[in-house]
């Protein structure tokens, strides 16, 4: 009686070893899912980035958090592809240096040197450059994103009938250039706007005319569509 009992007791029992067990794989399949799941980022983007290229995809494969793609940014992609065809463009027409283009965190950034599209101290767009404008508005208007038109001009100062100030210069370039896209390359009006900074934002020294000719810029910048609340 006293070993059926305990025969009894003991089979009661184990199911505890059983679920203890059952516990601790758990646990474990856990810790290694929360492992893989902090794989280096930066070693999972250039895996995808490698998978993209191989199978001539563009699109995001996961989101990394945080608001950004581990993946390929499909943004970015767009920006790069009208960089370069607006690169091929600018080579052709012999405006490589005249036109400049590069890649920032704010978005691609087109500028252009006013004294081939610009008399000196006149804001209206000289009329053998209409076309060339035209035609980089054409292949900018590839992208949806927000664009902005920036006025930039050298520190001298200017004083002449139309314009007392740099930054009046400056504005008034930029709002013509922003009108000419609008009615010559169809761009939506909401989706443009226009700034003058005059002489206050140089990208180069103002000590020497070298550094002038720089400073004496529109710049058309394609925004990133992550400023698109600060545009709206």
């Amino acid at each position: 009686m006293i070993k059926r009992d305990e025969e009894h007791e003991g089979s009661s029992e184990r199911w505890l070893l059983t679920y203890s067990d059952l516990i601790t794989l758990l646990m474990i399949f856990f810790v290694i899912m929360y492992a893989s799941s902090k794989v280096d980022a930066t070693k999972y983007k250039s895996i995808s980035n490698s998978f993209r290229i191989t199978f001539g995809g563009d699109a995001s494969i996961v989101d990394g958090g945080e608001g950004t793609s581990v993946g390929v940014n499909n943004e970015d992609s767009k920006l790069q592809e009208t960089k370069k065809n607006l690169d091929k463009y600018l080579k052709e027409s012999k405006l490589t240096g005249s036109v400049t283009t590069k890649i920032e965190e704010r978005g691609l950034v087109v500028s252009i040197n006013d004294t081939v599209f610009f008399q000196s101290g006149e804001a209206e767009i000289r009329e053998d450059a209409l076309k060339k404008i035209i035609q980089i508005g054409n292949i900018l208007k590839q992208q949806e994103n927000y664009i902005r038109i920036e006025g930039n001009t050298d520190n001298k100062p200017i004083h002449n009938s139309k314009f007392q100030s740099n930054w009046q210069l400056s504005s008034v370039r930029a709002a013509n250039v922003v009108q000419l896209l609008v009615e010559k390359c169809g761009f939506p009006p909401e989706k443009l706007s226009s700034v003058g900074y005059g002489e206050h934002r140089p990208i180069a020294s103002n000590d020497n005319e070298e550094g002038r000719i720089k400073n004496r810029r529109v710049d058309i910048v394609i925004m990133n569509s992550k400023f698109n609340k600060v545009e709206d």
